[in-house]
């Protein structure tokens, strides 16, 4: 069977939301209780978050209405004030969005003319003459670990930390290396490689943020993005090997980027430790005691079903066919592609739409043979692109702040936590200074103790995990902003985006 060419997945929904930042640096926020737009917050939280939905797009210009994760759209009355609900009419809620040199957007009421502005505290629409207070800088709410892919060369961005370059020709996101981080710091972007280096204006890493590896981004409806210094210089791919560096005659829109979130990318071990593999084109066994790019599986999985999908690097995904054979020759949409998940201690365990557990024949074929699983039914999994976490909960990121010892879920800012894996689904949590996560006899966690403990991750959807924390409860977000593992049931709070 042919090799499938890789198809680029489109950004999901709430990976295309943004917050809006106004001249004063405080966030365009709806505030449920009130039915009122302010602009008062100095974080992005889920308030802060909007849906720009796109009628009518030009180069330099949009028609757009903004909708909140509440699914109400912000509204311009004939006073000027601003709500939320929903449209009356079809030009109601609708604004005439115009992207400018600076990075900056501006919002014109479709009806009156006016712009969208703040003091600094209230939001209204008045003037119709345009000045810095009508300037919004967009600031993209999706996940910080994020994956870079160029629509005009059809590849990702992938960072050499040897040769101390980012390239753009990775055809398939599969390894960390084509994962990045994107800090937001005082109105500009940073972005960190998986080794912990910046991109710099002078095409090398740097081990620190400085301003010589802040950029500006220009943002569009859709998670297009571009990189700039300020100073008319562009990032894009550049010469025969596509290095990422900055130039000012970036041509066919190659400046152009699609962001969207990190995918995960798994590893499965049978219980004789050998990892589940594509051979001969399409053919799934339990063959190699060595990790190689046909062993990866890409987990795509909908969080509202318990069911995944596994796309191999070949571009197929796994399906059940037939004598029970599982072969690496699957279509998106075929119901034989999706399989039940169910975990056990950090294993997985696969059952066929059918209702037969997978598990590796004597021949080493993987196969959906079990009408009840057993120990060789149950699958080893590991992250294959990522060495560390970035966990985002229901108040924010997980980090450290100087104003607590204890380590916080209502972060801006996450901290990493890297992932030592020591048994299959079970890993310690080391902090960025090299000591290990410690628990506390309240279930509270400081990030410096000396002794490595064990968290149990599950995976919940393609990018949402829950970790068992070593006192045998479920590790949740509080609205106090304190992490805390007291959950021996998995709730809403427990659900961990990555």
């Amino acid at each position: 069977m042919d090799e499938m060419e890789w198809i680029h997945r489109h950004p999901k929904a709430e990976d295309l939301r943004v917050g809006l930042i106004s001249w004063a640096g405080t966030y365009l926020t709806f505030e449920a209780c009130k039915n009122t737009v302010t602009a008062t917050a100095k974080s992005l939280g889920r308030r802060q978050t909007w849906e720009i939905l796109v009628s009518n797009e030009h180069e330099t210009q949009a028609v757009v209405r903004l909708k909140s994760v509440q699914g109400l759209y912000l509204l311009c009355e004939c006073d000027g004030t601003m709500c939320y609900g929903r449209p009356r009419t079809s030009h109601h809620g609708c604004f005439l969005l115009r992207f400018h040199r600076n990075s900056k957007w501006t919002l014109q009421c479709l009806i009156s003319g006016r712009y969208l502005e703040s003091n600094g505290k209230d939001v209204f629409c008045t003037s119709r003459v345009l000045s810095a207070y009508h300037m919004w800088t967009p600031r993209p709410a999706l996940h910080v670990h994020v994956i870079l892919y160029s629509p005009i060369h059809r590849c990702y961005a992938r960072a050499d930390p040897t040769m101390g370059r980012i390239w753009v020709d990775a055809a398939v996101p599969c390894r960390e290396e084509c994962g990045f981080l994107l800090h937001f710091r005082d109105g500009c972007y940073h972005l960190e490689t998986s080794t912990h280096h910046f991109l710099s204006h002078v095409d090398r890493l740097f081990s620190q943020p400085s301003s010589q590896t802040a950029f500006h981004m220009q943002v569009r409806p859709g998670g297009l993005v571009a990189l700039c210094d300020g100073e008319g210089g562009m990032l894009y791919p550049q010469g025969t090997h596509l290095l990422l560096g900055l130039g000012c005659n970036p041509v066919r829109g190659e400046e152009w980027f699609i962001l969207q979130h990190c995918p995960t990318w798994v590893s499965l071990r049978s219980k004789t430790r050998r990892f589940i593999s594509v051979i001969y084109d399409d053919e799934v066994r339990a063959a190699s005691e060595r990790l190689t790019p046909m062993s990866l599986f890409q987990f795509e999985c909908d969080s509202e079903s318990p069911t995944v999908q596994l796309r191999s690097a070949n571009g197929y995904y796994l399906a059940q066919r037939r004598h029970r054979a599982v072969m690496a020759d699957g279509h998106p949409l075929e119901s034989d592609t999706f399989f039940r998940m169910h975990w056990n201690c950090g294993r997985i365990i696969l059952q066929s739409c059918r209702g037969r557990f997978l598990g590796i024949a004597p021949n080493g074929l993987l196969m959906a043979n079990a009408t009840l699983p057993g120990p060789n039914e149950e699958f080893g999994i590991l992250f294959a692109n990522r060495p560390f976490l970035v966990l985002r909960g229901r108040y924010g990121y997980v980090g450290s702040s100087s104003g607590h010892d204890l380590i916080q879920c209502n972060q801006d800012q996450p901290d990493c936590i890297h992932l030592l894996p020591c048994r299959q689904g079970i890993y310690h949590f080391q902090a960025q200074g090299g000591s290990f996560w410690s628990i506390t006899s309240f279930g509270t966690f400081r990030p410096w103790g000396k002794f490595a403990l064990n968290f149990c991750i599950e995976l919940q959807g393609s990018n949402l995990l829950t970790v068992l924390a070593p006192n045998g409860f479920y590790m949740r977000a509080d609205q106090s902003g304190t992490l805390l593992a007291d959950s021996e049931d998995i709730t809403k709070e427990c659900i961990w985006e990555f």
